[in-house]
């Protein structure tokens, strides 16, 4: 297998990585390279940026706005986008919902929503995970029954990410209670601003409010709002989380965090000398490097088989990807809290939220604790790391 990027991807490379040099706002990149968390202002300028370019839905088949582009430059895309760094445009809109629209939705929900989503004039949140239904997502218990013309749905969900700024809410609801827990659930398409619907913050130990508890009581979701067909939500559901899985190993990140330690390292002294000349430490950043190299190969192993099948369907294989990129990731953000040290074991909530930005001596290492424990739920959203080793065990292993 010829491991190496033909002219043309090198080339495509190079004109990515200048148009995030000069196109990305530079107090936008001074908060990604700090590890801050991007305002809801700062994303949809930025996303709408990409999006003059052509450039904030790649994924997406060329007729509802996507580029074109092969995998490989999707792939590349990314990577450099992490790489430079800039923010990543809400998954829950460019990865989730569009693409679940542009396969199951009416053509009224595509022409309606679809150039909404892609310039994030809606922005769109996750309503799946419940109480005692996160992973083991078909336990779910929130009704949606029939009234008319509209669904109402009763129930709870958590760990809503940015249900606080979303317009709209793509929701799992189970429309009939008889049938088995994988059938009769319906995937609707829900206003956040539609009367019964309370959200309730939760502060992570990062000190950051990106996520939430969301109460739904008697919420009337027009029937026009389902999408695809009543009772079949689950096999959406399945199509939404494999491409959220198909690009969720995020190995820029991980190389972006790696090159970070080794600049931030050549400034930190240990024992009289820069530490990245401390034999141990320079072992892990190699031992990091050397798995984020055999990453890499493997996705583009499943790029390359998932090209050749040309059916579109995504691949359980991209359950490697999930566990080894977010073991990898979180490998890389205790790398830059060893680099840290001492400077990291008190950090401002307002600084990592990005409520100010101003840098001053070890200022640089208030967010690097933050990140390390916000990185310890990448191993469970998209599905626990457990749930993937199940996948694989029935899919690819046959037990």
């Amino acid at each position: 297998m010829d491991l190496r990027f033909t002219d043309e991807e090198v080339a495509f490379r190079h004109e990515v990585r200048a148009f995030f040099a000069e196109a990305l706002p530079g107090d936008i990149r001074r908060k990604a390279e700090l590890g801050q968390r991007i305002s809801k202002e700062e994303m949809l300028r930025w996303v709408r940026i990409l999006y003059d370019k052509g450039w904030a839905t790649p994924s997406w088949a060329p007729e509802w706005g996507g580029t074109g582009w092969d995998a490989i430059k999707q792939y590349i895309f990314k990577e450099e986008l992490h790489m430079a760094p800039a923010p990543e445009p809400i998954s829950f809109n460019m990865n989730m919902i569009g693409p679940t629209l542009i396969a199951f939705g009416s053509e009224q929900q595509k022409r309606h929503f679809l150039p909404r989503i892609a310039r994030m004039d809606y922005w769109f949140c996750q309503g799946f995970s419940e109480p005692g239904a996160g992973s083991d997502l078909a336990s779910l218990r929130t009704t949606g029954v029939r009234d008319g013309d509209h669904y109402v749905l009763e129930g709870q969900k958590l760990w809503t990410s940015t249900a606080h700024h979303a317009d709209w809410c793509f929701v799992l609801a189970r429309t009939d209670p008889a049938a088995k827990k994988q059938q009769g659930i319906s995937y609707l398409l829900m206003d956040m601003k539609t009367p019964g619907i309370t959200i309730r913050p939760i502060v992570t130990i990062d000190g950051h409010h990106e996520t939430n508890e969301m109460f739904l009581d008697k919420v009337r979701v027009p029937v026009a709002n389902l999408v695809g067909e009543e009772n079949k939500g689950w096999d959406y559901a399945k199509y939404l989380l494999g491409h959220e899985r198909s690009g969720i190993a995020r190995v820029g990140v991980s190389k972006m965090r790696v090159r970070r330690a080794r600049q931030l390292a050549a400034q930190v002294m240990s024992r009289g000398e820069p530490l990245i000349e401390d034999e141990r430490f320079r072992e892990r950043v190699a031992e990091i490097e050397v798995e984020l190299k055999a990453l890499e190969i493997t996705q583009m192993r499943l790029i390359a088989e998932i090209g050749r099948r040309h059916d579109g369907k995504p691949d359980p294989k991209s359950s490697i990807l999930k566990m080894k990129g977010s073991q990898l990731q979180q490998a890389s953000a205790e790398l830059l809290l060893e680099v840290a040290g001492y400077s990291a074991l008190e950090f401002d909530a307002d600084f990592v939220s990005g409520l100010h930005s101003e840098v001053d001596g070890d200022d640089w290492a208030m967010a690097i604790a933050p990140n390390h424990f916000w990185a310890r739920h990448v191993s469970i959203v998209g599905g626990s790391n457990e749930i993937q080793r199940n996948i694989l065990a029935k899919t690819i292993l046959g037990l």
